[in-house]
């Protein structure tokens, strides 16, 4: 389980296809406190770690993942948001975050306020239970946020001067595609609603 608070970021140094998975190279400075089997998340995405060397570490996106998820679309010199499981003894300063991708959305606008910035997401509604809620979580990137503007479809959230330094929303544009994850919370409580009516 994480909790959606990003540690640091990695950059992705090499993708190789092994038939329809991606094994992905990430070097960064978590890689010398990493282990072989531990779970990470990058951008969100719970992956395992398959080897660690020289302060890198590679993961493996089978074929499942890669269709929900944007690691198919990223390319070497990427930087992604990682997360190691957080401890049994650790504070839960996000909300709980699986690590489990439910969807992708799209970046629709960014506005620069001039302290903070604005970040709208658009995304296909479906009958999965995939919901947001006014000033509810969402798991974006693997970063846990606060949502507002809550639509059927779009959400936004605000972004503060120390995560857009300190994860990849400073690299993010209008058109991308992000992942999302909602709030797990939401969802049971939509799914068990769905039963009674």
């Amino acid at each position: 389980m994480f909790t959606g608070i990003v540690e640091t970021t990695g950059r992705v140094s090499a993708i190789e296809a092994e038939g329809t998975n991606l094994t992905f190279r990430i070097e960064s400075s978590l890689a010398t406190e990493l282990k072989i089997d531990q779970s990470v998340s990058h951008n969100g995405v719970c992956l395992t770690v398959t080897s660690v060397s020289d302060g890198s570490y590679t993961v493996t996106a089978v074929d499942e993942t890669l269709k929900k998820t944007n690691l198919g679309k990223i390319k070497p010199g990427d930087r992604v948001n990682l997360e190691r499981c957080m401890p049994a003894n650790g504070r839960f300063d996000g909300h709980i975050v699986q690590g489990h991708v439910d969807q992708t959305g799209i970046c629709t606008d960014i506005q620069d306020l001039d302290g903070s910035w604005l970040f709208d997401f658009q995304y296909e509604p479906d009958m999965s239970g995939n919901v947001t809620v006014e000033k509810g979580s969402i798991c974006i990137n693997g970063v846990s946020l606060t949502v507002f503007n809550s639509q059927t479809d779009r959400f936004r959230v605000t972004i503060i001067p120390y995560t857009y330094e300190h994860t990849t929303f400073s690299d993010l544009n209008v058109g991308d595609v992000v992942n999302l994850e909602f709030d797990i919370i939401g969802k049971y409580i939509k799914k068990m609603l769905g039963g009674y009516q």
